[in-house]
């Protein structure tokens, strides 16, 4: 078994870059602003989101430490 062990600043840039990634669909895919505006933020949010999903899957694959099985 594994366990996943990040420090708070990693675990929120994770966090940040999901949600990131998330408004810039939602507002992709909303009615709220002009189609014009809605591309820019939206395609801006998903390229900051996706760009970023790089690092932050380094840094968790980076917490991972195999945890030894308990003898029973």
């Amino acid at each position: 078994m594994k366990t996943l062990t990040l420090n708070l600043p990693t675990f929120g840039f994770v966090v940040m870059t999901r949600a990131m990634l998330g408004a810039g669909v939602a507002l992709l895919l909303s009615d709220r602003l002009s189609p014009e505006q809605r591309r820019a933020v939206g395609f801006t949010l998903v390229m900051v989101g996706a760009a970023t999903t790089i690092p932050a899957a380094l840094a968790a694959v980076s917490g991972m430490k195999a945890r030894p099985l308990l003898a029973a």
